[in-house]
């Protein structure tokens, strides 16, 4: 209610909150491209995929922008610490178990609680990527980046893209997550008359080259170019 009644939270991250769901995420990133599509653009989404996000989460980083982004303090952020502090995990089998081991990063899964402080944890981000004039929307831990051009600017916009994908990797490391180049996608989106003026070849994310796939996969729907 405090998140909500003071708009704080990401407008363009769904999931885990009222009239945000897949359906929502969905409407909203295919409409924004084929309005683009019908101006004579050319659309470019790269689809990133993080590697264990919700147990990649810094505790300390965690509570520090719980201060100072969302104004939490006093007996609030000294609950957090609470519910973050002393987990302890262990693997069981039917005959043995491991030793215990303490929970240092990651948030508490199968409670609602955990997603809403993940949600807070990488809020920032979507804003990295308005700043390269790039349109982000997020999914719990799935994030679309999308950008439109005329066909013949496509080169500018692959740049453009790639380094707001560069400053997203930062910015990932920085806060202890990890971007998984390997499990990224690109798509290219035009209309039938311009299919021919889409880029074929691969695009730069981070450190690696990734070829543009002709279908995507995206909150259980398809897109195809």
């Amino acid at each position: 209610m405090y998140l909500k009644d003071n708009d704080l939270l990401p407008d363009l991250q769904s999931a885990y909150r009222g009239h945000h769901s897949t359906e929502t995420a969905v409407l909203k990133v295919l409409s924004n491209i084929l309005s683009a599509l019908d101006t004579g653009n050319i659309a470019m989404m790269t689809l990133l995929d993080l590697s264990a996000a919700f147990d990649s989460v810094d505790h300390n980083t965690l509570l520090q922008r719980l201060r100072k982004s969302y104004g939490l303090g006093g007996k609030v952020i000294d609950w957090f610490t609470s519910y973050l502090s002393n987990r302890k995990q262990q693997v069981r089998t039917t005959t043995s178990s491991s030793v215990l081991s303490a929970v240092l990063f990651g948030v508490p899964q199968g409670l609602v609680l955990g997603p809403i402080l993940f949600l807070l944890y990488t809020a920032d981000l979507l804003q990295l990527v308005k700043r390269h004039h790039l349109t982000p929307h997020a999914y719990a831990a799935d994030t679309q980046i999308y950008g439109y051009c005329q066909p013949s600017d496509a080169g500018s916009l692959i740049l453009q893209v790639s380094v707001c994908t560069d400053e997203v990797s930062a910015w990932m490391k920085a806060n202890q997550l990890q971007l998984n180049p390997a499990k990224t996608e690109v798509l290219w989106c035009a209309s039938s008359r311009r299919q021919h003026q889409i880029p074929t070849g691969p695009d730069r994310v981070d450190d690696a080259f990734v070829s543009p796939v002709t279908a995507a996969r995206d909150l259980g729907v398809y897109y195809y170019y």
